[in-house]
């Protein structure tokens, strides 16, 4: 019987490498938009797709980072300057990747743009917190993607939208892992109303990489703003010991998980828009793999008291 069983994994197995390593004809046709490519992981993949024969074109949001990303990309990529939480600024994306794609649509669309900060402890943030996080990593998402759609419904293209593996278990308070687990919910339904379309839609859940979103300097100087105008009685029930050791914390997270090599992630983007079958889901980073995904399938009381365990404790505990 156990014969079988293995016998039947293994032909599993090689039908899916086989399957996942077939890639589609020819890139040259094909145009792909993708948002927030002034620096990190967006920069890095309009390089890499066009030098691999995409037409890439590249919404960013600074005139410099447009400017430095025209002066180092090969040639035939194009940018423009998009704000994904500016309807405005993305009607007029839109526009500009009507005229350059003509009738043939859109063959992708990467919704890459994204933000974390600030990221703490939940009662150390306003609303306007989480909305300044969620509107750009979520409801940037959906009105870009709404916006491109009827271009990549033409195209029987692809929508590849930047989630997170934080999407999966919240590990800190702060609008990003609400903002992701959106994405993520977003990305699903989208996919199960687009697939008759002939429109595959897949879901990028890094994990912890050196970019400037998990820049130490930037990260420390948002919990200290936090710190700074909280009320003096909430400080109080946390206490200044607490918030210098969160520091620490934060510091030793950072330095031991964050990967520095940030192709990974472009890497993926790239099966998923290259492949003939592409994953529905993809997690680069080692720690996506080996830490936060068997985590999110872990009992709920058994990660709870592995964050308590990392995390400080309070000055005033309840009893």
């Amino acid at each position: 019987m156990w014969c079988y069983v293995i016998l039947f994994v293994m032909i599993w197995a090689i039908g899916w490498f086989l399957r996942d390593r077939q890639t589609i004809s020819r890139f040259s046709d094909k145009h792909v938009f993708i948002t927030g490519c002034d620096t990190g992981f967006g920069n890095l993949l309009a390089k890499r797709l066009s030098r691999k024969g995409f037409k890439v074109l590249a919404g960013c949001l600074t005139q410099t980072g447009a400017d430095d990303l025209q002066k180092a990309a090969p040639l035939g990529l194009k940018t423009t300057l998009l704000d994904v939480t500016s309807s405005d600024s993305i009607k007029r994306a839109v526009e500009w990747v009507k005229t350059e794609v003509g009738d043939k649509g859109l063959y992708g669309l990467v919704n890459n743009a994204g933000v974390a900060n600030p990221i703490g402890p939940t009662e150390w943030m306003t609303v306007q917190d989480y909305r300044k996080v969620m509107e750009v990593n979520t409801f940037g998402t959906i009105a870009v993607t709404l916006g491109f759609l009827p271009l990549v419904k033409r195209a029987q293209g692809r929508i590849v939208n930047m989630a997170s593996i934080l999407g999966r278990i919240s590990a800190n308070g702060g609008g990003y892992c609400v903002s992701k687990f959106a994405v993520e919910a977003f990305s699903d339904s989208l996919r199960r109303d687009m697939q008759n379309f002939g429109i595959k839609v897949c879901i990028i859940e890094p994990g912890f990489f050196k970019t400037a979103v998990t820049s130490l300097d930037t990260i420390e100087t948002s919990l200290q703003q936090l710190w700074d105008q909280m009320p003096p009685e909430t400080q109080r029930s946390y206490g200044e010991a607490y918030f210098q050791q969160y520091l620490k914390v934060q510091r030793i997270i950072m330095n031991f998980i964050c990967d520095p090599d940030i192709s990974k992630v472009p890497r993926c983007i790239e099966h998923a828009l290259q492949a003939r079958y592409p994953r529905t889901r993809y997690s680069p980073g080692w720690d996506a793999k080996l830490v936060w995904l068997p985590a999110s399938y872990m009992p709920t009381f058994i990660v709870d008291a592995v964050l308590a365990f990392v995390l400080p404790k309070p000055a005033q505990r309840g009893h």
